[in-house]
């Protein structure tokens, strides 16, 4: 029994972990709405140039504008079962 206990209580952290979702597939159902050049503000994916001084002030801050919303961006980005992973796989992938 004791071993039992131990294999879920090592195994459950794991099991329960949530994948991070597809980067393409949030960015066509939640945020080209806005970044696939609706918005002049929001930068495009792909546009190094305006993604450079976004990036430059490191991925924290960045997650914490999607969630909170800032400017014009609404808070979660319009997605709102991302969690903080998949922003930051999303405006990694948004930026290359």
């Amino acid at each position: 029994m004791k071993k039992w206990l131990l294999a879920a209580g090592v195994l459950m952290p794991i099991l329960s972990a949530q994948a991070t979702q597809d980067p393409e597939a949030v960015y066509n159902r939640a945020c080209s709405a806005c970044h696939a050049g609706q918005l002049p503000t929001a930068p495009q994916k792909g546009d190094q140039a305006a993604w450079a001084p976004r990036l430059a002030q490191g991925m924290e801050p960045l997650v914490q504008h999607v969630t909170q919303g800032f400017k014009a961006m609404p808070p979660r980005g319009l997605c709102m079962d991302c969690s903080s992973e998949d922003y930051r796989a999303i405006i990694h992938w948004m930026s290359e």
